[in-house]
């Protein structure tokens, strides 16, 4: 699970299960888009190491040593996230349904796990070892399954290999988070920039051309939202076309056939003559090819 701040997603559910992973261009969390993205299933082994993999393929790396031949490691030592990842997994809430999440974002990775610290824990503690057990048969078995070293040394040793750690437990909401700080370079700005621009004008560009292509669908004479849909190559009216129908009745672009009836079956939408003109100049624009328009009326 991923986010220039860059955003990765990671949910996660033991056993055999699935979860999900996105890296998303932005610093906030309900920032829709996003830059990669990978389902998570299997075993809880088999997701540990998938996160892992995910992580490995999303931050930066840097060389270890002075030597130009020195291996490369990554910008946070994987011990921490390791630690963290075996902690969420073995010590989660199992009776939520929710997931683990991971996001990376370009100044901190943020791992939660459902369920806030049993027993009134305190998060001061923790950083010294305290623990209490939830799920005491699976941490039993943990040691067999996963790289886990023992009840409440964990953190510890996390926050002693990376101390830009903070933790906070949220007993309203029924979580537990670790916030890792990244290193921000230069050069981090600089590429987390690009890439954040580059998603910026990709999902820009997707909205615009749907606007043309209702524009231009409507070129010839008013539709229906079903022959409208069916002129964009869509297989029925989604959400998508509801959205972008409304978004240019508001715009006054288009109009409604029979405004008094608003949810008439009857019911069709035409360019206004705002709309003509604006449907002209972005497809000039975009040089966008004429769309096949079948049950046009004049």
């Amino acid at each position: 699970m991923l986010n220039n701040k860059t955003c990765s997603e990671v949910p996660i559910k033991p056993a055999t299960t699935r979860g999900r992973s996105y890296r998303r261009a932005g610093t906030i969390a309900h920032d829709l888009s996003y830059i990669d993205s990978e389902n998570l299933e299997g075993t809880l082994l088999q997701q540990y190491q998938k996160a892992m993999a995910f992580l490995r393929r999303n931050l930066h790396h840097v060389q270890s040593g002075a030597s130009f031949n020195s291996p490369s490691q990554l910008e946070i030592p994987a011990l921490v996230f390791e630690e963290i990842l075996v902690n969420a997994l073995v010590h989660r809430d199992y009776f939520t349904q929710a997931h683990i999440q991971l996001l990376i974002f370009s100044d901190r990775v943020e791992i939660t796990s459902p369920g806030q610290l049993p027993d009134h824990g305190d998060v001061a503690q923790l950083r010294y070892g305290a623990s209490r057990l939830r799920n005491p048969v699976l941490a039993g078995h943990a040691f067999h399954i996963l790289p886990y070293h023992g009840l409440g040394t964990g953190i510890p040793r996390a926050t002693e290999a990376w101390p830009q750690i903070e933790f906070q437990n949220n007993p309203a909401a029924n979580y537990f988070r670790a916030v890792v700080g990244r290193p921000l370079t230069k050069q981090t700005h600089a590429e987390e920039a690009k890439v954040e621009s580059k998603v910026e004008s990709k999902v820009g560009s997707k909205v615009e051309s749907f606007d043309v292509r209702v524009l231009v669908a409507l070129q010839n004479g008013a539709l229906s939202k079903a022959s409208l849909a069916q002129a964009l190559g869509m297989r029925q009216v989604t959400g998508q076309l509801h959205q972008q129908v409304r978004k240019l009745l508001n715009q006054g672009q288009i109009e409604m056939t029979l405004p008094e009836k608003p949810n008439s079956r009857l019911q069709k939408y035409r360019l206004t003559n705002q709309g003509r003109q604006l449907q002209l100049a972005l497809s000039t624009k975009h040089s966008s090819p004429p769309v096949a328009v079948k049950g046009t009326t004049p």
